[in-house]
Order: C-alpha cells, then structure tokens, then sequence
C-alpha cells in the first residue's frame, strides 16, 4: 500500500510539471502564430521510437491542436509544426517552410519558444515556495528543546562520522543555531568544510562532516538513518503489529507484517513510562530499541511506570525485535512556528526555490571533480518515490512538487540536444555567427542527445536497485 502512495504521489506531480512545462512551449509558439499540432501528457509511442506502438489513451482536437494522454508514463511533449522534436516528424521538414512553422521565424522567436517550459517550471517552483512560506510559515523544533532533553539520537550513519547517541550539538560550522532542521539542511552537508561542534561529557569535540556526505541520502539503506532528536521511553501510539524478526543466525531482517506485539497483549497505555527492560535502567526510546535489538531473546521483563503505579511483566519474547509501541514525541508547543505576511514571502519563497537550483550547482561541481560519486548521487524514480513517503501529507506533496519544479528546469537547460537546453544551446550559436546547423547535423544531435538521455535514465533506474 505505501508503495501505490508513494507512485501515486510521483505520478501526479510529474503528471502537473510535465503539462505546465509543455504549456509553455504551446504558450510562447502561440504568441507567435506558430502551429502546434500536439499536446500530450506522456508519449503515444514507445520513446524514443517514434513509430512503434502509436495509441493515444485519451485525445481530442480543438482547433488545429490534438490534445491527448499517451500510454507510455515518461514525459509528454507538444509537437510544434517546422521542427524536429521527438516525434521525428522528418517529412514535414522536406516541404517549403510555411509561414506558421517554427522554423520560418527569426532566431529570437525560436529561443523564446524554447525556453518557454522552463521559465514555466520557475514560475511554478516559485510560486509554491512562496505558497507554502505564506500558508505554512516555518515550523521548527528549537536545538535548545533538544539539547536540554538528552541530545540527539545518533543512528547508524552518524555514527560513521563520529557523532553519538547522547550528543549536544551546539554549533555548526563554528557558528550558533536555532533549529535542529539546520543540522541536516542540504546546504550545509554539500558546503566546504563542514562540521559539528559537540558537547560530550562536558568537554567540546569538533565533527567533520565528509564532502561527499550528501550522497548518502540518496541511498534506500541511509535517507532515514542519520540523525533525531531523542524521546523519552513513554508510550505515544500502540500496535497490535510487529515488522521485524531475527533469522537462525541471530540477524535482523526485514519481514511481513505479523499479529501479536507484547505491547498489545501486557495492555500498555498511552503515558505509561518504561523505566526497565531486562533489568537495565531506562530513559529514552532509544535505550528500548538498543535492548531489544542487540541479540535474540526467550523472554521480555518490562518495568512500567503507570502513574504512581510500578508495574511490571515477563512475557515469551522468542524471534521478535519490537515491543509493538512508538515513543510519545515533542508537544505542539515545543515547536516554534513563525510565520509570514504576503510581501514577506514573496522574497523569501523565491530565494528558496533558487536555493534548489544552486543546490543542484554545487552537487553537480562535486561530481565533476570527483568530490561524490555519481552512482550514489542519481537517484530514479524509485528513489524519487521514496521521498515522498508512504503516507499522503499534502504540505510534503507540494514541498516536493516545488522542488521537482526546480530540478526539472536546471536539469532541462543542461546543453543535451534533445533536451531544452540543447536546442538554446544551437539557438545561440545561431544568433551569435549568424548560421543555422543543417537538418541533418541538427537531426544526428538530436538522436544522440536521446541515446544520452535513454543510457541516464538506464543508469537511474539500475541504480535505484542496487543502492
């Protein structure tokens, strides 16, 4: 079920990005009088083969323009008369040009023409980062909430770097914070020289944070293993379902869904603190979760605090590593929501849908010099389902459509032919020499640009599988 969440989720996203960017291609070809033959979210035809399996799922005509659903998910396009595109409609470039084509007007047209999905794509990341800066504001947890309640909650990959469960972060960078957010901002973990400054046991300890850190997050394994603020061992929610198992070798795995938490069956309630678990002295959820998953065990001694009440169990624990409760987190009032008048946010939401884009500048030069790894780096669209979690949060949603926004206009100016940026890129060197690229190279690029394309996409989705 989290899955279909997870690529419904994706699927409409893509589904609004890929129809307002087309849109712009159709918009600025209009302004011009030039003819747009077809609009289609996804292809009606196994891309890149322009001729195989053509069907349309939905279409209809208005005017001179076929608007349609195609059956194949991986984009969508508009076919603009007098240009080769991915339709690779090469007959129609042997005629005369005619009047409405793309190709009989002046270069600066043409350039407006395509460069019309991405100022979309800008325009609508913009647009919902400040939506969402007006109507949501900032909601953030204070460091000092987290370091006056035990710390943090180091997991397994923060623990690679140096840090420990226990840990009072108190600046970043050599510099004071208000937010646990900022800990794990991208910017500061794709930044030169980063790091954490630590109070351990009364003494200050400085923590480096890798360069090619960021690319961790990337992987299915470490997006959510890093860091947490911790919580006390007091019962928030209770399931009657418990998910993981030890093997015969005394390992963790992963299974299904199984009826019969010893939560359920001793009758925890919410409140109820733990303050024992096999004999050991307990303060925080962690504390459980280390006990618990450490080894394999017959049995499960718990002392719970109900109250004034002390109570305690002993229960048959053979194979199970979950007790069947999650932790009672902070309250709404320990969180600080800030938020934002209209005018506000107008500047505010723009920096931050620019801030994506520069983002993307930044990881993209690290990979270039070799700082990160390109194949922990890309992610396809399992790793892009993931990140939208598998439970529908509308505010989660746009976030991430924001972003997506973004991304989708760096990633389509980059000088591929084929994409955007590749035509821009001809557009240009027309404007400044003065001579158009023949039919025939521009058509080759174009097919390069797509056999790129097709080995990136390849390569996404292999990776997405073995990460």
């Amino acid at each position: 079920m989290e899955g279909m969440i997870m690529t419904a989720q994706l699927l409409l996203s893509l589904s609004i990005l890929i129809v307002v960017h087309e849109w712009g291609h159709f918009f600025a070809a209009r302004m011009f009088n030039i003819k747009v033959e077809k609009f289609y979210l996804f292809f009606d035809f196994l891309f890149p083969m322009a001729n195989v399996l053509n069907f349309s799922l939905l279409k209809y005509k208005k005017g001179d323009t076929e608007y349609g659903l195609g059956w194949f998910p991986l984009g969508g396009y508009v076919k603009i008369a007098g240009m080769v595109d991915e339709s690779m409609d090469k007959e129609q470039m042997k005629a005369p040009a005619e009047p409405w084509e793309f190709r009989s007007k002046p270069a600066w047209q043409r350039l407006i023409v395509m460069m019309g999905g991405i100022i979309v794509n800008v325009v609508v990341g913009i647009m919902i980062f400040v939506g969402i800066t007006y109507v949501i504001g900032d909601i953030s947890l204070p460091q000092a909430y987290v370091n006056t309640h035990g710390g943090i909650h180091a997991h397994e990959l923060a623990q690679k770097i140096g840090l420990k469960t226990g840990d009072r972060i108190i600046k970043i960078n050599g510099s004071e914070f208000q937010n646990f957010d900022d800990l794990t901002k991208p910017d500061l973990l794709l930044s030169e020289n980063a790091s954490y400054t630590v109070l351990r046991d009364g003494k200050e300890v400085n923590i480096s944070i890798p360069e090619n850190f960021v690319e961790n997050f990337n992987s299915k394994e470490s997006a959510s293993t890093f860091l947490s603020f911790r919580m006390p061992a007091v019962v928030g929610r209770i399931s009657d379902k418990v998910e993981f198992f030890f093997n015969d070798k005394g390992e963790i795995y992963e299974s299904k869904y199984a009826q019969g938490s010893v939560a359920k069956k001793i009758g925890l309630q919410k409140g109820d603190q733990i303050v024992e678990v096999n004999g050991e002295p307990i303060m925080y959820y962690d504390e459980v979760s280390a006990i618990i998953r450490s080894k394999p065990h017959d049995s499960l001694s718990l002392k719970i605090k109900r109250g004034e009440q002390v109570l305690t169990f002993k229960e048959p624990f053979k194979d199970q590593a979950q007790i069947g409760f999650g932790p009672m987190g902070p309250a709404k009032t320990d969180f600080v929501t800030t938020k934002y008048g209209f005018f506000e946010s107008i500047p505010m939401g723009t920096a931050r849908a620019f801030g994506v884009i520069w983002l993307q500048i930044k990881a993209f030069g690290k990979i270039f010099s070799g700082k990160m790894s390109i194949t922990k780096s890309l992610s396809g669209p399992v790793g892009m389902a993931q990140m939208y979690g598998g439970e529908w949060d509308w505010e989660r949603f746009w976030r991430m459509t924001g972003l997506l926004s973004m991304v989708l206009a760096f990633m389509n100016f980059l000088p591929i032919p084929a994409l955007d940026g590749g035509y821009v890129m001809f557009l240009m060197y027309e404007m400044i020499s003065g001579k158009e690229p023949s039919e025939k190279f521009f058509e080759n690029s174009i097919k390069i640009g797509m056999a790129i394309l097709l080995i990136i996409m390849a390569f996404a989705f292999y990776n997405d599988f073995t990460k």
